[in-house]
């Protein structure tokens, strides 16, 4: 069990968890939780504008810099898809949806996990007996302590053998009383718009979807329903 604290310290391991709970792998969770059939994650704006003049029955959604992409139909808040607009949700985000992609190209089996899905993706990962890997999207390629106090509680979940990493992950995340504070405590900058989004994302098991990479789409990597 490991925790790689930024896309780049990844390995290729057979199961790896993908979190940017902050808000990629939240909204994705939240999509799929609430009817959407698929999400189809890029990593560039130019690629997801593509996608949506080939899908009719779609809505195109993300953020650079946590504000929406003009044109997009919405930015990258869970709060936006509590019910489907569409049957298949493109996202591309500054951060998480580019560790997808990555991920993707790495592992056998990739999850995506939030605190939303917390005990869903943990017992989806940990059904599967081998290596596992915890993938923090950061932020501009960097530590994020929300993520990584993400990627604790998950970790302590999955049990197993743990590298530095992953205890380092397990010992920041019994560090907070609540989810709440750790994103507080982050000094990542957060802009005021998603405010509203740090109570929603720090809630625990509030979905039991777990969502899985099945197939590259072009340059887009398609999440499904577990």
């Amino acid at each position: 069990m490991h925790v790689a604290f930024a896309p780049a310290e990844a390995t290729a391991v057979p199961t790896g968890i993908v979190v940017d709970v902050l808000r990629a792998s939240s909204t994705i969770v939240q999509a799929l939780e609430s009817g959407y059939r698929r999400v189809l994650c890029c990593a560039e704006v130019g690629q997801a504008q593509a996608l949506r003049e080939e899908i009719a029955d779609a809505v195109l959604a993300g953020e650079r810099q946590a504000l929406r992409v003009e044109g997009f139909d919405f930015g990258n808040s869970p709060r936006d898809f509590l019910e489907p607009k569409a049957e298949t949700l493109i996202l591309t985000t500054t951060n998480g949806t580019r560790a997808i992609v990555e991920a993707a190209a790495d592992c056998d089996v990739v999850f995506v996990g939030s605190l939303l899905n917390l005990e869903a993706v943990a017992a989806a990962a940990r059904e599967r007996g081998e290596d596992m890997e915890v993938v923090c999207a950061g932020v501009d390629g960097r530590f994020a302590l929300d993520d990584a106090y993400c990627a604790g509680r998950i970790a302590e979940l999955l049990g197993g053998e743990r590298t530095d990493g992953a205890e380092a992950a397990v010992r920041i995340a019994r560090s907070f009383p609540a989810a709440e504070d750790a994103f507080r405590a982050s000094v990542n900058p957060h802009d005021r718009s998603i405010e509203a989004d740090l109570a929603w994302c720090a809630r625990e098991n509030a979905a039991s979807v777990v969502p899985r990479f099945v197939a590259m789409r072009g340059p887009a990597a398609e999440i499904v329903r577990a």
